[in-house]
């Protein structure tokens, strides 16, 4: 019997839960620019994905937009990491929450040194943007990798970007009722720490860990991710690949990221208002949750979760 047949069935005898995008149109939201892994779908060298050829299977690699209309001009603008994709989600963001000065960016808030996360800024340089002093949030290691590392100390050299070296549970207030905050993350380490973020608005939280190499490495520094999704009202989490077994002909034990399938056995006993609260992210192109009609997607709203809506925005 294959996980496959195992998921079709349950997901027909489970009722699904109710789509959890939200598209509401408030004061302050978290704008989901990008839910796929560090290159997107379709992936290079994958001529066969049918996303070449279907745009809506498409997905561009995972980044977030906090939007703050409040201040009666323009709007203030926040990215979360700086994707290979960041061009084309800069322009979702442009026309969803249009600003005049381009590239219109009050802040870069980056989780690691892996290339879907911060690649982007090579864009703010002077061969494209020209950008001009543009605040790049990072813990200390990762700010010294850029600072230290061609061709990113050009920006810094050229003040392209402004390094602002954040520390780990420490807040950034953006505005008195506005804060992110940062914290460690146990994930591949080969160039810069990992950081996960907590965003908080005025009314709402999200927690934000794209990348995580397993829950259990958080339970043995006595951190429980169900605390974490407790204290928040939306919590966008590591959803990379979907089960063992999805990448043929490889040996998938070892991969630095909780399955879904293992995800959404560790959260099933919470609360249904708890279970509600996940979203995962970061979907690697293999992933089979990847389609909104998949026995893989049922399934995961048939626990009461569902997948990051892309273009999808949280009132916070």
């Amino acid at each position: 019997m294959t996980l496959r047949f195992v998921i079709a069935c349950l997901s027909g005898l489970l009722l699904a839960a109710p789509a959890l995008a939200e598209k509401e149109t408030c004061a302050v939201s978290l704008m989901v620019l990008g839910a796929g892994q560090d290159g997107g779908k379709p992936q290079i060298a994958n001529p066969d994905d049918p996303a070449w050829t279907n745009p809506d299977l498409r997905r561009l690699a995972t980044s977030l937009a906090l939007v703050d209309t409040r201040g009666g001009g323009a709007a203030a603008r926040w990215l979360f990491e700086a994707t290979p994709d960041i061009k084309a989600q800069l322009q979702r963001l442009d026309e969803r929450h249009p600003v005049a000065a381009a590239p219109g960016v009050d802040g870069i808030f980056l989780t690691h040194a892996h290339i879907g996360h911060y690649t982007g800024l090579a864009l703010l340089g002077h061969e494209s943007a020209g950008a001009e002093g543009v605040p790049v949030h990072a813990l200390p290691r990762m700010a010294g990798f850029l600072r230290e590392n061609g061709p990113w100390g050009q920006l810094v050299r050229y003040e392209n970007i402004a390094l602002n070296v954040m520390t780990a549970g420490e807040a950034v207030e953006l505005a008195a009722d506005l804060t992110v905050t940062p914290f460690l993350v146990p994930h591949r380490q080969e160039y810069s720490e990992v950081a996960g973020y907590s965003i908080a608005g005025p009314d709402r939280s999200v927690l934000f860990i794209p990348d995580i190499d397993s829950w259990a490495d958080w339970d043995a520094k006595e951190i429980r991710i169900e605390d974490q999704i407790a204290a928040h009202d939306v919590a966008l989490l590591d959803g990379t690949f979907f089960a063992r077994g999805e990448i043929p002909g490889r040996d998938m034990s070892g991969f630095p990221h909780p399955f879904i399938t293992v995800s959404v056995e560790r959260f099933s006993p919470l609360p249904e208002e708890e279970r509600q609260k996940v979203r995962f992210i970061h979907l690697n192109h293999t992933n089979p949750a990847l389609d909104p009609d998949s026995p893989e997607r049922a399934f995961i709203r048939a626990a009461g979760m569902d997948v990051a809506d892309e273009g999808g925005e949280i009132c916070l």
